[in-house]
């Protein structure tokens, strides 16, 4: 029985997306060509590896055992290039890093700036993910760090705290929230918010959150980042959740109101998770090192 590394490469592609013609893309590979590879890989092994539903095709059994030895044979290929490329100037690294929103929008970009200038031949492949999905992701060896909430159960990952991520609820001046300095999500719920743009990880942590507080939460609008979150709020658009540094950060004419949440999720520990220290790519460990004793991340 023998596969390629493109092979591998394709058949973790196709289950990433759960479409083989996305995974073909993906792998820089035609469909005729991706769907062949496939064929011949079912052939060889004599069961199918996917099957197809309403949602795009899914692993099999059997697909489950060939993917987690091809991430274990890539991921092993891919250590070998990283300690490979302190022999050659030229060699680019990459390190695969998932993370939740807050993580990617408030930490990272101060975090990782230093680190790529001081590692100019290190990559980082970014993901935006929910805190679970990172989970599974760093146990599958999809990705080599992740960078979630500790709010979350990350089974037997070894994690480091990196940052804490404090949510807070932002109003206008002239709201009447805003004399307020506590409030709790179950009490604002029938406010209308200005939210992150669907599909946004963050945005939906905070739906769940409203729906298991009573109600689902009302949009008037929704946005991409979280500077335009507190610029419709201080336009009197409505009232929205972001970081505490987010808030902080913006600054406007008449300005908003910060207000803890007193919710216990509302505050959470940002924590790097991997595998183990001790089987990272020397560029994976480089970047666990420098975000564990990143001081802005105390």
């Amino acid at each position: 029985m023998r596969f390629d590394l493109i092979d591998l490469r394709l058949f973790l592609h196709i289950l990433e997306t759960g479409s083989i013609t996305q995974g073909a893309a993906q792998a820089n590979m035609s469909l005729p060509s991706a769907s062949a590879r496939l064929r011949g890989m079912e052939e060889v092994i004599g069961m199918s590896l996917l099957e197809r539903g309403r949602r795009g095709v899914e692993s099999t059994p059997t697909g489950d055992t060939l993917a987690h030895h091809a991430r274990l044979v890539l991921g092993q290929m891919e250590r070998l290039q990283g300690e490979l490329k302190e022999h050659s100037s030229g060699r680019v690294a990459s390190v695969r890093l998932w993370a939740n929103t807050s993580a990617i929008t408030e930490f990272l970009p101060r975090a990782l700036a230093p680190f790529l200038r001081d590692h100019p031949n290190i990559h980082i492949d970014l993901k935006e993910r929910l805190s679970v999905e990172t989970v599974k992701a760093v146990l599958a060896d999809v990705a080599e760090v992740g960078i979630v909430s500790d709010a979350v159960d990350y089974g037997a990952l070894h994690v480091f705290p990196v940052a804490t991520d404090r949510l807070v609820l932002v109003v206008g001046r002239d709201d009447a929230l805003a004399i307020h300095r506590r409030v709790a999500l179950q009490d604002v719920l029938g406010r209308k918010f200005i939210g992150l743009s669907p599909g946004s990880p963050l945005q939906e942590h905070l739906c769940e959150h409203a729906v298991l507080a009573g109600q689902p939460l009302r949009f008037r609008a929704r946005v991409r980042t979280f500077d335009a979150i507190c610029s419709m709020v201080e336009g009197g658009a409505g009232i929205g959740i972001v970081p505490a540094t987010a808030a902080q950060r913006y600054r406007g004419k008449a300005g908003i109101q910060r207000i803890v949440l007193t919710d216990r999720w509302a505050t959470r520990q940002l924590v790097a998770c991997v595998k183990h220290p001790d089987v990272l790519s020397r560029p994976a460990k480089a970047l666990l090192e420098h975000l564990v004793i990143e001081p802005s991340a105390a």
